[in-house]
């Protein structure tokens, strides 16, 4: 066994050191070859400039001794100058030159690819020369390979005798750790016998002279008998062990709860208590133990509870909803008291709950609910009031009745952008809102909201102003939910600004993007609420806000939609200076 080991650890000692010395010549070479590619590259920047002005003014014979002088001097394999086309009009061996006399002008294009066997050489670099009044050429040098290996045998050979150092090194430690195992052997095959059922002192014992290890192996078969004669005191405290661990369980399985879970005696006081229960309660664990109920908990209605619980009566099953307010914070707690009997007196289980978040997402619920509620009945009491009049007075009266049917147009439009609010928001919580992209003009998009929000603005006595540039692109979008949207942002800034007030809308046509910012001089928006107005059925604190009808919808679906546009939409805002809404598209180019 220990043989087998030394050598698997000689093979991978070997296999290391072999792929080491691989791999430092390998990157050595490359590093060579990249350190040659630099040189050459930075020469034929260096010359680029003489050869365009010595081609320039036709000194070709001068070109082609100075193409043969660096290919002499900087140990080039290769070195010309082709023109577009590939013929070489220079080279460092004049047996290779195809162009013998360099041409007045020729026509640009491209020059071939490098030749035949150049890569083989070293490094390649290109490096493209413009010759004035002539055309455009391309100057070619080849490093050659000889060197990249030089000195790489020297290395290898530095890798191998390290490598025969290891080697040598790990033998010696091999045959001292041999001699040292010969007594771990010894107690392994004593090992394997106590195994088979082996007790005996005597047939345990090894004999290995001098060795300390042999000699604390047969103090520990000394000490075994000690250790049998105590066996039965140890399986007693080990079933003793077992159910205090089974009760260990238990307390961390309801400290895992979320739910507080407190035990009370019949004498009132907490005999238990979770994690839980003490974060609710705000104090220490060790500190609610022996605590009596009535001084823990300070609702009167939960302590009646207890007592009652304590007592036997029926009344002691009660749940009951606690409002808290402190320094943390404040939150709603549900006490759930249930009477626990037992062969020797009367217990109480008290659960505790957090149900805040519940009670919050209940009264959004139910706020929406009323305003939505309200929001459908007001269209709904216009159209049938406008309805009866127009069949009414309007009979002999067609002016009346052309007013009464553009109302029940403008409140019709209206419910089914309420309706399409409402749909949409029930499509974003489900996850299942999709845009239908077509092209969208926005030209006449803008004139149906200038339409639409022209005569409301006059009746309020607001200034209402649409600038527009002269010319608007055709974008690819959602065309309803972008009027949707529109509609929001347009809607709240009539809705939001006092009579003599003025709303501007501007739109700007940028290259990539569409940007359209909706200006009143309204009541505002405080600077803390400026990103909560975004979210659904939030309603700023603002008591001038609560005389206004609204879902607390818009914003947070328009947001949703120019977001699924690739948009965005931002507020600036002063309180009691206005408002300011900022709605970016981006403007998809058209295919060629």
């Amino acid at each position: 066994m220990i043989a087998s080991v030394g050598i698997g650890v000689m093979v991978v000692l070997l296999v290391v050191m072999g792929a080491t010395a691989w791999w430092a010549v390998v990157t050595r070479a490359e590093m060579a070859r990249l350190s040659q590619r630099e040189q050459v590259n930075a020469l034929g920047k260096a010359v680029a400039p003489a050869l365009e002005s010595m081609l320039g003014a036709g000194e070709l014979s001068a070109v082609r001794r100075m193409m043969a002088e660096m290919q002499r001097a900087y140990g080039l394999s290769g070195c010309r100058i082709a023109l577009p086309g590939g013929q070489v009009v220079a080279d460092g061996e004049a047996s290779k030159i195809t162009l013998k006399v360099l041409p007045e002008k020729w026509q640009a294009g491209p020059v071939d690819g490098p030749w035949e066997g150049a890569e083989s050489k070293g490094v390649f670099v290109r490096q493209p020369l413009l010759v004035g009044g002539r055309g455009p050429a391309m100057l070619e040098m080849t490093g050659t390979a000889r060197g990249l290996w030089k000195g790489q045998w020297e290395l290898a050979g530095g890798v191998g005798l390290i490598s025969a150092g290891g080697l040598g090194c790990l033998l010696l430690i091999y045959r001292r750790a041999r001699s040292k195992l010969v007594p771990l052997g010894l107690i392994r095959e004593a090992l394997l016998a106590i195994r088979n059922g082996e007790r005996v002192k005597e047939a345990l014992s090894i004999k290995a002279e001098g060795e300390p290890e042999a000699a604390a192996w047969n103090e520990l078969i000394g000490e075994m008998g000690k250790l049998q004669e105590r066996s039965f005191v140890e399986q007693v405290k080990e079933s003793l062990g077992s159910r205090q661990e089974g009760r260990s369980d238990l307390s961390n399985a309801c400290d895992a709860l979320s739910q507080g879970m407190i035990i009370l005696d019949e004498k009132s006081q907490v005999r238990y208590a979770n994690g839980a229960s003490a974060v609710f309660l705000q104090c220490k664990r060790e500190e609610v133990l022996g605590m009596e109920a009535g001084t823990l908990i300070q609702n009167e209605e939960v302590k009646e509870a207890v007592a009652a619980a304590l007592s036997g009566s029926a009344r002691g099953r009660k749940t009951i909803e606690v409002e808290r307010h402190d320094e943390s914070g404040s939150g709603v707690f549900r006490f759930s008291i249930r009477p626990l009997r037992r062969h020797n007196g009367s217990s109480v289980l008290i659960t505790i709950e957090d149900i805040t978040q519940q009670c919050v997402a209940e009264a959004s619920r139910n706020s929406f609910v009323a305003q939505a509620t309200h929001e459908l009945r007001t269209p709904l009491s216009n159209i049938r009031l406008y309805l009866e009049t127009a069949l009414g007075d309007g009979e002999n009266d067609a002016t009346l009745r052309s007013k009464c049917l553009n109302v029940i147009n403008d409140e019709s439009r209206r419910l089914e952008r309420i309706v399409s609010e409402m749909l949409s928001v029930a499509e974003i919580e489900a996850g299942s809102l999709k845009l239908h992209r077509d092209d969208v003009r926005l030209d006449k998009l803008f004139e149906e909201l200038e339409a639409d929000y022209g005569a409301q603005a006059k009746d309020k006595d607001i200034a209402m102003k649409f600038d527009l540039p002269p010319k608007l692109p055709v974008i690819q979008a959602d065309r309803d939910r972008l009027i949707l949207a529109a509609h929001n942002l347009i809607g709240n800034a009539l809705k939001y600004t006092p009579a003599g007030g003025k709303v501007t809308v501007t739109v700007k046509s940028e290259n990539t993007q569409l940007v359209m910012e909706v200006a009143d001089s309204g009541i505002g928006i405080e600077e803390q609420e400026q990103q909560l107005i975004f979210e659904k059925f939030y309603r700023s604190k603002d008591p001038r806000v609560g005389k206004i009808t609204g879902s607390g919808l818009g914003l947070a679906l328009a947001r949703e939609v120019v977001r699924l546009h690739g948009g965005e939409i931002t507020v600036r805002s002063e309180l009691n200076s206005g408002s300011t809404f900022t709605l970016t598209l981006p403007v998809m180019k058209e295919a060629a």
